[in-house]
């Protein structure tokens, strides 16, 4: 289908983005569609909204000419749409529109991969489809108004409608409860494994998924697309100084996320609330890096991950940047703390970054005696694979270790 991407740049809104980058990501939000060409794009400048239809009568006119001259069947506008302004624009211009919060949902449900990632998408998408259920009815309420408890036929058929809606809502609710209960089970699972998790998290297209296939040598999709992960996808991967760690690709943030869609991917990005080290990609090359990095912060935020949770910051795509300005971002990541310069396509950066991620990761040890009888024989098989045991003395009924391990490795021990 022949889209035209537009994107409002409303004066009245003191929190909008820069226009020209706005665009851009809009467009490439379309392109991460399949079966969408975008035959145009604009920025179409506004004093203010207006209430019934978004754009002036003139500036509709205009628009609707570059429609037909495009010959394009769908109209993407990059912002929130109220249903009476989608119903009006749609009745004016004689196409398909999508705003911001119908187009992700779309990209979501042609990548979610998993059971879970379906349902979430499922329940995202029938809470967005109730808020518009007066576009598809309105006619109906025209021919005859209600008379308070006896609904008029326009009435009657969006009440249907909305109960038909609440009703999958409680089906897919029950289903997503099952799901996230063995979700639970395989967390629980994973905590008795004395390994840490590290979470990559990022804005979209900053390259998580292409640092991920690096690392671990995993086969995951990480194309120049907006949304390229929807799943959390989780290795073991083992860094060069022999710790082990459950390396977690996540789905990747994006400014102007509507609520309802952070709320339903809470239990996607469940994996990182439960991380020991974040790993924030950032694609540095990008002109609207900072800000980037304060929707993913707010995101973080809204999800309730803890503060105290430790950070490093990963200045991806060097490879996108003159020597010079590389040069430059080295000696200010240099000076500041937490920061790693690097390439994710070339290995650039690569061997301080994982220097510093097993230093963050190298937990203080401590020595522990222990008298474990000789029926326990999994508990000090269990020992020995994790290279703790410093010395082992036989008895009659049991045998006397030493151990010198981490708290995270003590505490799975008890629970075996």
């Amino acid at each position: 289908m022949r889209a035209l991407v537009l994107h409002p740049d409303i004066q009245s809104n003191r929190s909008r983005h820069a226009p020209d980058p706005a665009l851009e990501e809009a467009v490439a939000l379309a392109a991460a569609l399949p079966g969408l060409e975008v035959v145009g794009a604009e920025v179409v400048r506004l004093a203010k909204a207006q209430p019934g239809m978004l754009f002036g009568s003139g500036k509709i006119a205009e628009l609707g000419a570059m429609i037909e001259a495009l010959d394009a069947g769908l109209v993407l506008i990059d912002g929130p749409v109220t249903p009476v302004q989608q119903r009006n624009l749609e009745k004016a211009w004689g196409v398909k529109l999508l705003d911001r919060t119908g187009l992700i949902l779309e990209i979501f449900a042609d990548r979610a991969r998993t059971r879970e990632g379906v349902l979430q998408v499922e329940l995202a998408a029938l809470s967005y489809q109730r808020t518009r259920l007066v576009r598809a009815w309105t006619h109906l309420e025209r021919q005859r108004g209600g008379l308070g408890f006896v609904g008029g036929p326009g009435e009657t058929q969006i009440e249907a409608d909305r109960r038909a809606i609440d009703e999958a809502v409680t089906r897919i609710r029950r289903q997503l409860s099952k799901v996230v209960k063995t979700r639970a089970l395989h967390r629980a699972a994973r905590k008795k494994v004395p390994y840490p998790v590290v979470a990559l998290v990022g804005y979209t297209n900053a390259g998580k998924s292409t640092l991920f296939n690096r690392l671990t040598g995993a086969e995951v999709m990480a194309k120049d697309m907006l949304f390229a992960t929807l799943d959390p996808t989780m290795r073991a991967v083992a860094l060069s100084d022999g710790t082990e760690v459950i390396l977690s690709d996540t789905v990747g943030f994006i400014s102007d996320l509507p609520t309802q869609l952070v709320a339903a991917f809470r239990a996607t990005l469940e994996e990182v609330l439960d991380a020991d080290l974040i790993l924030h990609v950032r694609d540095i090359s990008h002109p609207e890096t900072e800000a980037q990095a304060q929707d993913v912060a707010q995101i973080l935020a809204e999800l309730g991950v803890a503060e105290e949770a430790a950070l490093i910051e990963v200045w991806n795509k060097a490879d996108r940047l003159p020597s010079e300005r590389v040069a430059e971002l080295t000696q200010i990541a240099g000076r500041r703390d937490g920061i790693h310069v690097i390439s994710a396509i070339t290995g650039q950066g690569m061997e301080a970054l994982l220097t510093h991620v097993a230093e963050s990761l190298s937990p203080p040890r401590h020595l522990t005696e222990l008298d474990l009888p000789h029926t326990e024989g999994r508990k000090r098989a269990w020992l020995y694979d994790q290279g703790v045991v410093e010395a082992e003395e036989p008895g009659e009924e049991a045998a006397h270790l030493v151990v010198h391990w981490t708290t995270r490795q003590e505490r799975a021990f008890r629970e075996l």
